[in-house]
């Protein structure tokens, strides 16, 4: 079975953890830091596993992410817009943490 690196699960989390504070708890600051705090999170380990500009895309994707799910949720809906840039996020941070770790043998 393959492993899913862990920065796709931060940044999974980040997004769809933040999502979901923000809307259960009613307060989008704090969606907002869960938000921040997981993209930090997976920026450094991006940094680490894939190199800075890997990790300088991944997170600049991560933010574009969070941002396009905003119009796309008034076409899809909330939560499918919250999957489906998740999803875009996720297989961007895999494929790339993927190659690093072959090029680096």
């Amino acid at each position: 079975m393959a492993k899913i690196p862990t920065t796709t699960l931060i940044a999974s989390a980040g997004l769809i953890g933040g999502y979901g504070t923000a809307r259960w708890s009613g307060r989008r600051q704090l969606g907002g830091a869960v938000l921040a705090a997981a993209g930090a999170g997976a920026a450094y380990r991006w940094r680490r596993e894939a190199g800075p500009a890997a990790a300088a895309a991944l997170t600049g994707l991560y933010v574009a992410a969070f941002g396009g799910s905003h119009p796309l949720a008034k076409k899809i809906g909330a939560w499918p817009s919250v999957f489906a840039v998740t999803g875009v996020v996720a297989a961007a941070s895999t494929a790339t943490v993927a190659l690093a770790g072959r090029s680096r043998g």
